[in-house]
């Protein structure tokens, strides 16, 4: 589950103001009775969870007593994880779960909170619950011995109106509580150890003038950021949004890394890098089958309503979607096993270290005006021109196979990673030719996933020779498809002329 929440500073004194001028027509305000909670946080001995803002906790009394917060895209908002499980042993779930920030490394308790806590429950007319506000006295424990006090409200948003939270924040600032970061109480309990930089480093600005270093450093750790940050999501199966998910954008960070140590291999440590990029297309590639197995079913939805005056029967198109289900559990089940290996384990502790320090070459002490572009130029005059009995973008024909398609698809993405990892420094023309070889990638990954579906449907078909339904409707979604990639190719020559104008490549040597 997703947990979104606010915390506010308070003295001892505070009281919790009426909220009642805060409550929605016929809502009401509902005080809960106080309990105690004993929680125990556990973490490595340098703290790396809590630096990096995750916790493992156990807390008495919780049906599900084990649970794992994860950071997510906003401050205040976490991805929350449960699981019950003996005392002082954490379930092996949820330490695999922490992998990307503990690295292995052995998990103990680091700190143990006891907190009195009395709820204020926010419900509407239906008595559906709004808004949860809890008042906590804090003691940090040391055995027996409370070592130190504090307190602390938490606003917590359950449903409904997030405006109401600002609301209850207006009210609760008014009546003296401090609105600040969002500091969880187990690093307010460790002290300034937890609240010290995480080991992943985060990505910065630019300076106003800088070296190659500067930007491939840039480059990879916004690579291993996006690598890092969604691993978690992706031993949840979890999604990241409507229209994506966590597997899609893991996949995406492990090849635009390795697309960039590529593109900057003069600028990188070789033996560093080529080790790295072999790791990398090893989780990419079982990440790979996951990911194709998403595409496909949601390919399927879309193609199959396509055209509502000529729909398609949903007993046919549901047995498709049955066999793509099992594709998609048994590639899942490939991944979770990956991620739960030794090897792993390895690739991650690389993938921090690479962040923290890149192995760089002196060339890249120079310059990034100048160093840069000549680098990036390779990858684009791959793209454009072929070569190694691949295709340039603007040799392509109407009727060339899918395959010549799909190999400049591979080098449209390498030289749009490559643009895109400079454009910030060369700006102008490298930021057009950036957003041009978007769209042209937009056309060429619409043919490739039209032209696979268009197999794949063929295929479970003919593993089902005598559903003759499911073979009409396989056919039917051929159609569908070969229209798709027919329409692709007639679009991508126009988007490739805006693409290879001399207004967004001349400044590539």
């Amino acid at each position: 589950m997703v947990e979104e929440e606010r915390k506010y500073e308070v003295d001892p004194g505070f009281a919790v103001p009426d909220l009642s001028g805060c409550l929605p027509d016929g809502g009401r305000l509902v005080e809960l009775p106080a309990v105690k909670l004993t929680a125990t946080y556990y973490d490595t001995p340098d703290l790396r969870l809590a630096r990096a803002g995750v916790s493992l906790r156990h807390r008495v009394g919780d049906t599900e007593p084990w649970t794992v917060k994860l950071p997510a895209d906003a401050p205040g908002v976490r991805h929350e994880i449960s699981r019950t499980g003996k005392r002082r042993t954490p379930p092996p779930e949820l330490v695999w779960l922490v992998t990307a920030y503990s690295r292995g490394a052995e998990l103990t308790p680091a700190a143990t909170v006891r907190t009195v806590r009395t709820v204020l429950e926010v419900r509407d007319a239906d008595d559906a619950l709004l808004v949860e506000l809890a008042d906590d006295a804090v003691s940090v424990l040391d055995g027996k011995t409370v070592r130190s006090t504090f307190r602390e409200v938490e606003v917590e948003f359950k449903t409904g109106d997030r405006q109401l939270l600002d609301r209850v924040e207006a009210a609760l600032v008014a009546a003296g509580a401090t609105a600040g970061g969002f500091t969880p109480k187990h690093v307010r309990a460790l002290g300034a150890a937890a609240a010290g930089p995480a080991d992943l480093p985060p990505v910065d600005d630019l300076p106003a003038e800088p070296t190659a270093a500067d930007v491939v450093t840039r480059a990879v750790r916004d690579d291993i950021t996006r690598i890092l940050t969604h691993e978690a999501l992706v031993r949840l199966h979890a999604p990241v949004g409507d229209d994506d998910t966590a597997v899609h954008q893991m996949r995406v960070g492990c090849r635009r890394l390795r697309s960039d140590l590529r593109t900057f291999r003069a600028l990188v440590d070789a033996d560093w890098a080529g080790t790295l990029r072999e790791e990398l297309k090893w989780i990419a590639g079982v990440l790979g089958g996951a990911r194709d197995a998403e595409v496909l079913r949601e390919r399927l939805r879309r193609t199959a309503t396509t055209d509502p005056l000529a729909p398609l029967p949903d007993a046919a198109v549901g047995r498709i979607d049955t066999a793509l289900a099992a594709r998609h559990e048994a590639a899942l089940a490939e991944v979770d096993a990956a991620m739960r290996s030794d090897r792993y384990v390895a690739l991650v502790e690389m993938l921090v270290q690479a962040a923290r320090e890149p192995q760089l070459t002196r060339a890249a002490a120079g310059p990034a005006a100048q160093v840069l572009p000549r680098l990036v130029a390779r990858p684009w005059r791959r793209l454009a021109y072929g070569g190694s009995g691949v295709d340039g973008a603007a040799d392509l024909t109407l009727d060339a196979p899918d395959e010549r398609w799909h190999a400049v698809r591979i080098n449209g993405k390498k030289a749009r990673y490559a643009v895109d990892a400079v454009a910030p420094v060369v700006g102008g023309g490298a930021a057009k030719l950036a957003k041009a070889l978007s769209k042209v990638q937009n056309l060429l990954g619409e043919h490739q996933d039209a032209a696979v579906a268009a197999d794949t449907w063929q295929q479970i078909a003919a593993d089902h020779p005598d559903d003759h339904e499911l073979a009409v409707t396989a056919g039917r979604l051929v159609e569908r498809e070969r229209t798709a990639v027919r329409a692709a190719r007639a679009d991508f020559a126009d988007a490739w002329d805006r693409a290879s104008t001399p207004g967004r490549t001349k400044w590539l040597p």
